[in-house]
């Protein structure tokens, strides 16, 4: 009896791990709207199927074999609007601003990060004052006046008719829009290093200066190589 129970415990993980496998393996599903339940209802849009870029554009360019080595991918969904060319035009336009803040996130997180088990740089220093208000309030203005070659590859649009059957808080039409942006791998790069560049000389401190500048030293293969699930 106490052989069975353990070769049918043993059958019970093999079955979870096979599971866990294939939930890993299923790739990004592009849903058709008739399956979706939210607050809305689509009633119409540009393709019957959501694409699954909306999602995740990186993951969606690697399972459609598109070069994630020489290009970068990159999304972005507009709230509700009133009107198409409204949501669309705002897409397109918001679209830096959506990698400038990426950037600027992997900055910050960088710059709290150890490095080579010296301690982390102390954004709440003194000396430091003036480079967290600028990175927390212009930095990711200034990232998008560096970010060159960023090029809209497809675009996608909703009309939702939002219900309070549905859990909306009224009922009301609008438009929302997304688009798939691709930029060189390269030209992020060099994008990433002009900010990283441009972080380390807001600091007058030259100690500060230059562990920021070591935490920066790599950070735009890093930030690659993060979007890639590299790292």
């Amino acid at each position: 009896m106490t052989k069975i129970l353990t070769i049918a415990f043993l059958l019970g993980l093999v079955a979870c791990s096979s599971s866990k496998k294939k939930e890993e393996d299923r790739p990004l599903e592009e849903v058709k709207h008739t399956e979706i339940r939210k607050e809305y209802e689509v009633r119409d849009a540009s393709s019957n199927i959501r694409p699954g870029w909306i999602e995740d554009a990186r993951v969606w360019a690697k399972q459609n074999e598109k070069d994630v080595d020489k290009n970068s991918f990159f999304s972005y969904e507009t709230e509700p609007k009133v009107a198409r060319a409204i949501a669309c035009d705002i897409a397109k336009a918001n679209a830096k601003t959506d990698i400038a803040g990426e950037i600027t996130t992997f900055i910050q997180k960088t710059l709290g990060t150890n490095q080579e088990g010296n301690a982390s740089i102390d954004m709440n220093n003194p000396k430091l004052a003036p480079l967290k208000e600028f990175i927390d309030n212009t930095l990711a203005e200034k990232i998008q006046s560096m970010i060159h070659g960023a090029s809209v590859e497809k675009t996608y649009w909703e009309q939702r008719e939002y219900k309070k059957s549905l859990g909306s808080k009224e009922d009301f039409k609008a438009f929302t829009c997304a688009v798939l942006i691709k930029m060189d791998s390269d030209r992020l790069k060099k994008s990433v290093e002009e900010a990283a560049n441009f972080v380390a000389k807001k600091v007058e401190d030259p100690e500060a200066k230059e562990k920021v500048k070591k935490a920066l030293d790599t950070i735009s293969d890093d930030f690659v190589k993060s979007r890639r699930g590299e790292i």
